[in-house]
């Protein structure tokens, strides 16, 4: 049993939806304790980092998620899921979980043809393999929406990476822990042979 955070954070439906298509039981809970003793966490979201994190200390999610976390439970997190489980965001001078050391900044594009969000296909560089990487090939694309992005202290923790203006981190991941920029539940079969692998996945 997959536990889909509920954080008042959006894509829940999509998220449940995929796993749903791909026979993989899930639940979607907002209660703390379910997530601490969760099999496995998938820590998805869209919006703001400082409302996310807001919502998340207000119902305990955040202890809850940091327990999980230290507790070896595999987690996956998705777009805003891979920004707030950095040390901190630019978006609303936030504070997040900081179960990665890294922070979570704005594209600053020279580009004037580039804009901001980025917004749709864009294809995904592994740079180090990964179990729930293993199915990429090469300029395989994946669907994007988003102002910020993951830029950590360890480059040693970056999996994937893609272009927009300059090359930024798009798959992140330590120990029990993996998160990927993109929305892997809107992304069609790449996104859901990822879904697949992390449900497989055994850290």
């Amino acid at each position: 049993m997959i536990t889909i955070v509920d954080y008042k954070a959006g894509n829940l439906t999509s998220v449940k939806r995929a796993l749903d298509h791909l026979g993989i039981t899930s639940q979607i809970s907002a209660d703390p304790d379910i997530v601490r003793k969760a099999e496995k966490v998938i820590f998805p979201g869209v919006g703001a980092a400082g409302a996310a994190m807001d919502v998340l200390k207000e119902w305990n999610l955040d202890s809850a998620l940091k327990a999980a976390f230290k507790n070896g439970t595999p987690i996956l997190g998705i777009c805003l899921g891979c920004q707030i489980i950095l040390t901190h965001s630019e978006e609303d001078d936030t504070h997040c979980l900081d179960l990665v050391p890294g922070a979570c900044v704005r594209f600053h594009l020279n580009d004037p043809t580039l804009k901001v969000p980025h917004m749709g296909w864009n294809a995904v560089t592994v740079t180090q393999p990964h179990p729930i990487l293993s199915h990429l090939r090469p300029d395989d694309e994946f669907y994007f929406v988003h102002s910020f992005y993951p830029q950590l202290a360890d480059m040693a923790k970056v999996y994937a990476t893609s272009e927009y203006g300059s090359t930024f981190p798009v798959a992140i991941g330590t120990n029990n822990l993996f998160a990927v920029q993109f929305h892997a539940e809107k992304s069609g079969p790449l996104g859901l042979r990822l879904l697949e692998n992390f449900a497989r996945w055994k850290p």
